[in-house]
């Protein structure tokens, strides 16, 4: 039978439908998935957008993804936000659905800034990040995305720069896992920090805040490691479970190149 069909059940909310549909979607292809998720994006009950959401993380930006926005943005005009706002957090773990997301600016603005939403609007992705450390006179040129904060960042930048590029005891393995694609969010013991995070103006970069909250010098954002003042742990290696994390080293920088900056930053 085809997806659809079963999709149009399920808006109708006939009984067993929902879950035949869970069930016959397994190894359907994503033209079918996609097809489906339009028929579903036409039901206005929270729970058949819910699963449309489940969709979306799996096959990534489609038409179907405009109406349930507009539900979402309706939701926080009506006051049921909480409801609805878990059918777009799955789907918003997906670098294309954020990247293909309707009305983002408009979503951001009306967003509870303390939500899980709002901080998933607030993802940047394929972004350049510029990292100087001024004790051993290096600096790289680092492209992040899907960073759910700058906790995931301390530990991801750590581990790709030490032992390979900085001196320092790298993190653990079981940290690692847990700020990327491990299923043990927090490791026994907690994860321990290895810098102290600075911006380009000498301001502390606080773990609690986001890669987007990095201001940017001369059109990058900035990075400055330095010795912990403190011994810093946390519990948690990542916010957001679903989303993958990048953070790569594309290049050292030459040591006049590093040099430049350094003289530009605040220590």
């Amino acid at each position: 039978m085809e997806l659809t069909s079963i999709a149009e059940s399920v808006v109708a909310l006939e009984p067993g439908a929902f879950e035949r549909f869970v069930e016959e979607a397994q190894g359907r292809s994503p033209d079918e998935v996609s097809a489906a998720a339009l028929v579903l994006s036409g039901s206005e009950d929270v729970q058949v957008n819910h699963l449309l959401g489940n969709l979306l993380y799996f096959i990534g930006a489609t038409p179907a993804l405009d109406p349930l926005v507009q539900r979402v943005l309706d939701s926080l005009v009506r006051g049921d936000f909480d409801e609805w706002e878990s059918a777009l957090l799955l789907p918003m773990q997906d670098e294309d659905v954020r990247h293909g997301l309707p009305r983002r600016t408009e979503l951001l603005a009306a967003v509870p800034s303390d939500s899980w939403l709002h901080g998933l609007l607030r993802v940047v992705d394929l972004e350049a990040l510029l990292v100087l450390h001024p004790l051993s006179g290096k600096g790289f040129e680092v492209t992040i995305g899907g960073l759910g904060d700058n906790f995931q960042l301390h530990t991801l930048l750590a581990y790709r720069l030490i032992p390979a590029f900085l001196p320092g005891e790298p993190p653990l393995q079981a940290w690692v896992e847990a700020a990327s694609v491990g299923e043990e969010l927090e490791p026994a013991g907690g994860i321990q920090g290895q810098f102290e995070l600075s911006d380009a103006f000498g301001e502390t970069i606080w773990n609690e805040g986001r890669p987007a909250d990095i201001p940017v010098l001369d059109g990058v954002r900035v990075v400055v490691l330095g010795e912990p003042a403190y011994a810093r742990s946390w519990n948690a290696g990542r916010l957001y479970p679903m989303m993958t994390p990048m953070v790569d080293v594309v290049r050292e920088l030459s040591p006049d190149e590093t040099a430049s900056w350094l003289a530009k930053v605040k220590s």
